[in-house]
């Protein structure tokens, strides 16, 4: 897995990078972002990381795989910008972002608290380390008034 440098976050975007992550996210069956309708699906976590969004942006992704039902295999990502330069909106995607993250952790609610970038990627793998095979998700997707995507962690299996 890729360690970004957040110290240098102003800096341009890897583009080189994020075409090979398109080109990954195509050739596995998620370059059709509507394929999967709004509902409940059981997941587990394919992938989880911070990084720069197409327009330059620290972003949360995860890519949720459903494992059984119609929608087998397809992938949920969840893409959750986060706009230090937005006053008014900063705050609210930090904290979706945190209450995310804390539904996929089996955590106090301090465990997860955003100090910085670079502390915040570090702590985004380390939750990914933590939860990678050891657990699924019943994970509910649906669209807000905005037409946005939401989602929902609904329940946490252990796996055995």
């Amino acid at each position: 897995m890729t360690a970004f440098n957040w110290d240098k976050f102003d800096k341009q975007v890897d583009l080189d990078a994020l075409a090979e992550d398109v080109k990954e996210v195509e050739e596995n069956g998620g370059g059709d972002f509507d394929s999967v309708p709004d509902g409940q699906y059981e997941v587990e976590v394919e992938k989880l990381e911070l990084k720069e969004s197409s327009k330059g942006d620290p972003m949360l992704t995860i890519w949720f795989k459903i494992i059984e039902g119609d929608y087998e295999n397809q992938r949920i990502f969840y893409n959750k910008v986060m706009q230090p330069q937005n006053d008014k909106a900063f705050g609210l995607q930090v904290h979706q972002n945190n209450e995310m993250l804390r539904a996929l952790w089996d955590c106090e609610k301090d465990d997860v608290k955003f100090t910085g970038f670079k502390d915040y990627a570090d702590l985004v793998l380390d939750i990914h380390e933590d939860i990678d095979g050891q657990f699924e998700y019943l994970l509910e997707k649906g669209t807000n008034k905005g037409g946005f995507d939401t989602f929902e962690i609904l329940e946490v299996f252990e796996v055995e």
